[in-house]
């Protein structure tokens, strides 16, 4: 294991570097593309993710937040966009040609990100009603493009002759997030309306640019990604081509907003061509698509050159840059970033956007070399900067994710700019695509939620049956079933944050080599049951002493969760709180409270303090809340 995080666990009064480890794969969440288009992809991605489509999730603490999607998250979406905003009326307008357009200039994308959650809905839970809404949406997106091929209803209602004219006016990410949306109801119905438009959409975009032609470099990246899973889609090279060549324009002075305001590079990761990138800049949400496109585009195209610079960027990112809670962006300024170690809790923003981003880099990284690190850092963002972005009932949001709060900072039901629910909507129902991955060697277990998924192995079918409470405990059993046994590693993944763990097969101990993060299990048989057991104290944190915001100070972590104080819990004095080293926790079950929840009581000298997991935070009444507590040696 290596230490990334630069941050310490104090354990028995002795410190110990947390490791943050990983492993995820390319998603390429979509429809199956050519043989050709396939075959290309081998040699640097060793490890395909097992798609979520696969993957049928019985699991305490996921499945009722699956159901809360179904129930609460997506009709809150669907009500937005239909009734309170003018997002779909938009389309409406735009297929007319005349009437204004409602809101802001990247509305569009809200509603392409809400039907991509629809259609990720429809493929495990089928739903003749939400389909047949899908459907309606679908219609009046069609009736929107223009002849050409252009779809765009802010530029169709205030003029096509300002299109193409400034590079942050986000029409290639409205395209890009289509795309997405097409791809995954295709995928999920066979039809393919949605998806002959985005072909139309693309193809003129490479009417008017690639080489030869006009530059452009797209103020708000997430093109470059859907081009990708376009090319998976359809087996046309040219996409692929495409998103390389979109790459290739930036650090090249090319970027500019016309007549609208001075081009930032920082801003918009335009300051050196994408290969050369030594650290993060400017906004984290674009910069967590740029390098997923930059992932995918490596992978297929056999770039090192972008593995070696995402290597670079990930350290820069995870080291320096990256909270406790996975959560990415300081800064309220740019939504991103200014100075390393530059952590603010009270003012972190911590864009749920960009903490989901996180996730969908990680889960490619791991591709080039099965090494687990990433899957830590995957899980750390899931967990806790993620969720903390949807309530517990599932229709309130959080677009900000600070790590303190006055009690002034809420969940609220839909935003101005509502790129954050319209983007949990289309991730909470994907999250089975990070459990599992194959490769040629192996069967890889990535994360640790009930479920019951089958995957070709080699040139068998297997069943794998998970079972855990996971992450209240750390208790995991594995039942593979085949019809015959299989020449392949089982990779079982051990967290960073464990310690001590016991892993057997069939109910007999085994001492497994542990190899980039993960257990290897060989020559396991149809039948197995591979239990893993891994202890899970509560720890307390040190953040790196660079880290000027948190010198002085502990945060409680327990497995994958981070905790934090809230003042409903601890009432009294809850500004004198503070931790030392020889406080003491006890792990407390309360079924009863957040959902069910294991709190963390902490008894402190002549404190007493309750913690509770921060996704959990703000779903009762109003009160502070921190993660980080002051420490007493």
């Amino acid at each position: 294991f290596q230490s990334i995080l630069r941050l310490s666990l104090l354990k028995s009064n002795i410190m110990k570097n947390l490791i943050i480890v990983s492993a995820a794969c390319l998603a390429l969440v979509g429809c199956t593309g050519t043989k050709e288009a396939q075959k290309e992809d081998a040699p640097l991605k060793r490890i395909t993710q097992v798609d979520f489509s696969h993957v049928k999730i019985e699991d305490g603490f996921w499945s009722p937040r699956l159901s809360k999607h179904t129930t609460a998250t997506l009709p809150v979406c669907i009500d937005q966009i239909e009734n309170q905003t003018g997002r779909i009326r938009n389309f409406e307008n735009a297929a007319k040609g005349e009437g204004e357009h409602s809101g802001i200039f990247f509305d569009d994308s809200d509603v392409y990100k809400a039907l991509e959650g629809i259609a990720y809905s429809l493929i495990n839970n089928p739903n003749p009603e939400l389909e047949k809404k899908a459907d309606e949406w679908i219609d009046k997106m069609a009736a929107a493009q223009q002849p050409d091929g252009y779809i765009n209803t802010y530029y169709t209602l205030t003029g096509l002759d300002k299109r193409w004219t400034n590079m942050d006016k986000h029409e290639m990410y409205c395209a890009g997030h289509m795309m997405e949306a097409a791809i995954a109801y295709y995928q999920a119905t066979g039809k393919r309306k949605l998806l002959d438009v985005s072909i139309r959409m693309a193809d003129h975009m490479m009417s008017v640019f690639g080489p030869g032609k006009r530059h452009w470099v797209p103020g708000h990246e997430e093109i470059e990604l859907a081009l990708v899973k376009l090319y998976q889609a359809t087996g046309e090279t040219k996409y692929l081509d495409f998103a390389n060549w979109l790459l290739e324009e930036r650090g090249h002075g090319y970027g500019s907003k016309g007549d609208e305001g001075e081009w930032n590079p920082e801003y918009y990761q335009d300051v050196v061509p994408v290969r050369d990138l030594e650290s993060i800049s400017g906004h984290a949400v674009r910069c967590m698509y740029l390098y997923c496109g930059m992932a995918d585009v490596a992978a297929l195209k056999q770039d090192t050159g972008y593995v070696e610079a995402m290597n670079r960027l990930w350290d820069d990112v995870v080291l320096r840059n990256m909270y406790v809670t996975g959560g990415i962006g300081s800064s309220r300024h740019n939504e991103g970033f200014t100075e390393d170690y530059d952590l603010p809790n009270l003012e972190a923003y911590c864009e749920t956007c960009a903490s989901v981003g996180m996730v969908y880099w990680n889960q490619r990284m791991n591709q080039f070399t099965g090494d687990a690190k990433y899957v830590d850092v995957l899980e750390r963002s899931m967990y806790n900067g993620a969720l903390a972005g949807v309530s517990l009932t599932g229709d309130r949001f959080f677009y900000v994710n600070p790590l303190e709060s006055k009690g002034d900072h809420h969940r609220q039901a839909w935003y101005g700019c509502a790129c954050c629910p319209s983007q949990i909507s289309r991730f909470l129902p994907s999250i089975g695509n990070y459990i599992y991955g194959v490769s040629q060697e192996a069967l890889w277990v990535n994360l640790f939620i009930g479920n019951i998924t089958k995957v070709k192995v080699g040139d068998q079918e297997v069943t794998i049956q998970q079972k855990t409470h996971y992450p209240w405990d750390g208790k995991v059993e594995l039942k593979v079933s085949a019809a015959q046994a299989l020449d392949k590693e089982l990779r079982i993944r051990i967290p960073g944050w464990c310690k001590d763990y016991q892993l057997s097969v069939k109910g007999q101990v085994v001492k497994a080599s542990v190899d980039k993060g993960y257990a290897v299990i060989k020559g396991w048989k149809p039948g197995d049951v591979i239990s893993l057991e891994m202890e899970m104290p509560v720890e307390k944190v040190a953040a790196d002493p660079r880290v000027k915001q948190d010198v002085g100070k502990r945060a409680i972590q327990r497995g994958p969760l981070v905790y934090c104080l809230e003042e409903v819990d601890n009432p009294k004095g809850f500004d004198q709180l503070q931790l030392e080293a020889g406080t003491t926790f006890e792990v407390v079950d309360a079924p009863e409270l957040l959902g069910g929840v294991k709190l963390i009581k902490a008894q402190s000298g002549k404190q007493q303090m309750t913690f509770i997991p921060y996704y959990a935070w703000d779903n009762r009444e109003a009160g502070q809340m921190k993660v980080w507590i002051d420490y007493q040696e």
